[in-house]
């Protein structure tokens, strides 16, 4: 028997698929359509790697079953090549961004046919295009013009390797994502988006998708919705409350001390009544060397300083409180000042006491001279005034009918999201269609100037200063003001790396639309995705981002459907064959092309799909590698 031969059969093969274009999606037909999306890979350096391989061979399988069984079958591929990535890489090598990106897609487009992928290569996309991203700016634009865009002061994580504001997203752990160093904190002005705004839509939206339980949990628990309470502790002879949120009303009488972030705005207002002022400025500025994950996460032993001068008054026992300032409070987190209850909270029964403050109990069943009670999800009621004897369901409705009668507090919604910080200063990014005008404030770029392009300049490196290299751009910088025709200058900040991923599933079903995102009878037609494929990495930032902007457009009538993906899975990752997570330093990188050059594409794809559970991490094995070419020898 002759010995099967890839590279003849699959080049023969792989021709003809394009010469033919036997792939390509026919739009408006009438016939039943399956749209299948794989995330649109970093044009990066180093070319495919085997995790991509395995996160696009399945969905692969899938649309080359739909099309056995009769379907109309969209299978896209792009590039998402603008943000860091592109930009670190550009300065490593010397080369300008826009060169790096060109060769780079030139590389992958090779590595990815050669796979033998079945992708409509007509509707190709690329996040650096101006006729693409035109419509990027256009959508920021929208969320401007619907208030969800707002330029705010305030301190941000900030990587002083890259120069670039990240979103929480981004410096997980306290580190940057793209480069490793550590993130402190500096004041900026920062964009934001208020995705926070569609929280509950985010997550009343996942009753309506198949996704993995796995990736629906991540979602839940990134937004963090919780409901409870916000309190007014009123400040002792002032006009002022000291707000916080709460989900235990109940708990109410147990409050021993307050905890307000070192940035809280009351501490500056009333520093003429503070007494220990100095010690106070003191802690704000070791406050401030700390990124927000050290002081959130890492602080194992609580640091704070009392607030002498200032005291709250209980709002349901009336007694007084101490008001302390603790860094692992942070202003951006629900009211910026929390309660302490030390006889029901770990956290703070170790903060009361390593400074001496009393502790309550007023849930019984514990034993707090040893350690904090907090198995109170039911129980009854102790040393709480009128609501004595309850247990705790009925309790929290009785406290909170009586804040809300009194004017003393509200029921609320909480979420532990935060807005999207989505400006960069950097340079490889969309910039941002909007001007500032000192008469007419900001204003946004006349759509009809869309695309409002990128120069191309020499020097893109970033600055020390913290600016956007555009912001030395004068001939680029300084213009007119669309409204009043006065000097005025563009905003020099450009858009992170999630802005063209967070739409780019809607221009596949279009990507030649001069005029709209994409026709309402393709969309109508297409939409939404039938099953989208990608890494578990990316739930909590492009799959909200994405769902996010989806939502707003399908608020605005732009889109007909109101979740983009009625079905997302994730692969696990391929892990070395020493087991560990291939890397360069461990010298256990498998190059796919190394594979495709001696079994062929085929052998490939199949050892990809036979490895191990889907979902499951898997351990890279030449010899199965070997035994699947043997397999299709003999077929």
């Amino acid at each position: 028997m002759k010995s099967y031969n890839p590279e003849a059969i699959e080049k023969k093969w792989q021709g003809i698929w394009e010469k033919n274009e036997t792939f390509k999606a026919k739009d408006n037909i009438d016939q039943k359509k399956f749209y299948g999306l794989v995330e649109f890979p970093y044009p990066s350096g180093v070319g495919l790697h085997v995790g991509h391989i395995r996160a696009y061979t399945s969905l692969e399988v899938i649309s080359r079953k739909r099309r056995l069984e009769g379907y109309n079958v969209l299978f896209p591929i792009g590039w998402d090549a603008f943000g860091l990535p592109t930009e670190n890489y550009a300065m490593q090598t010397g080369k300008h961004p826009r060169k790096v990106t060109d060769d780079n897609i030139k590389v992958f487009t090779s590595q990815l046919k050669a796979a033998g992928y079945s992708f409509d290569w007509s509707r190709t996309v690329d996040t650096t295009d101006p006729n693409y991203y035109k419509w990027t700016q256009w959508i920021f634009l929208q969320l401007f013009k619907h208030n969800l865009a707002f330029k705010d002061k305030t301190y941000v994580n900030f990587c002083n390797s890259c120069k670039v504001v990240l979103a929480n997203e981004d410096s997980q752990n306290g580190v940057c994502d793209r480069c490793g160093n550590e993130v402190v904190q500096m004041e900026k002005d920062v964009w934001f988006l208020k995705i926070r705004e569609y929280a509950d839509k985010l997550l009343d939206g996942l009753n309506d998708v198949n996704y993995l339980p796995r990736i629906r949990l991540e979602q839940e628990n990134w937004i963090g919705r919780s409901y409870g309470a916000e309190v007014d502790f009123k400040l002792k002879d002032t006009e002022d409350n000291l707000r916080v949120f709460t989900t235990r009303p109940d708990t109410l009488y147990g409050v021993t001390f307050m905890v307000m972030a070192p940035e809280h705005p009351f501490i500056k207002k009333y520093e003429k009544q503070i007494t220990n002022l100095d010690e106070i400025k003191n802690y704000q500025e070791e406050s401030k060397k700390k990124t927000e994950f050290e002081r959130v996460q890492l602080a194992k032993s609580k640091t704070g300083v009392e607030i002498k001068g200032l005291k709250a008054i209980n709002p349901v026992s009336g007694e007084e409180v101490q008001i302390w300032i603790a860094d692992y409070v942070m202003m951006g987190y629900g009211t910026g000042a929390i309660m302490g209850v030390p006889g029901h909270d770990d956290r703070d029964w170790e903060f009361a006491r390593k400074f001496n403050i009393p502790i309550i109990e007023v849930i019984g069943g514990g034993n707090i001279e040893e350690a904090a009670f907090t198995d109170v999800e039911d129980g009854i009621l102790i040393n709480s005034g009128m609501i004595n004897g309850l247990r705790v369901k009925e309790a929290i409705e009785k406290i909170t009918d009586y804040l809300e009668k009194n004017k003393l507090g509200e029921r609320k919604v909480n979420y532990k999201m935060k807005d999207w910080a989505f400006n960069r200063q950097r340079y490889w990014g969309e910039p941002i269609p909007i001007i500032h005008c000192p008469h007419c404030g900001m204003v946004p770029v006349p759509e009809e100037e869309l695309p409002l392009l990128l120069p191309n300049v020499e020097h893109y490196h970033p600055t020390d200063t913290g600016e956007s290299p555009l912001a030395n751009i004068s001939e680029w910088v300084n213009v007119k003001c669309p409204v009043c025709g006065e000097d005025a200058k563009r905003e020099t900040d450009t858009m992170p790396q999630w802005a063209g991923s967070s739409w780019y599933f809607l221009r596949y079903i279009d990507p030649r639309n001069n005029d709209a995102i994409a026709s309402k009878e393709k969309l109508e037609y297409w939409g939404p995705v039938d099953w989208y494929n990608g890494g578990m990495e990316h739930v909590t930032r492009h799959l909200i981002y994405s769902r996010f902007w989806h939502k707003f457009l399908y608020d605005i009538g732009v889109v007909p459907f109101p979740e983009p993906y009625a079905k997302r899975t994730a692969q696990g990752l391929i892990l070395g064959s020493d087991g560990e997570k291939m890397s360069k330093s461990r010298g256990n990188v498998v190059n796919p092309n190394d594979i495709i050059d001696e079994f062929g594409a085929d052998t490939l794809r199949t050892y990809i799909m036979f490895i191990g559970d889907y979902e499951k991490y898997a351990i890279w094995n030449d010899s199965s590698v070997k035994g699947c070419k043997r397999f299709l020898d003999r077929v």
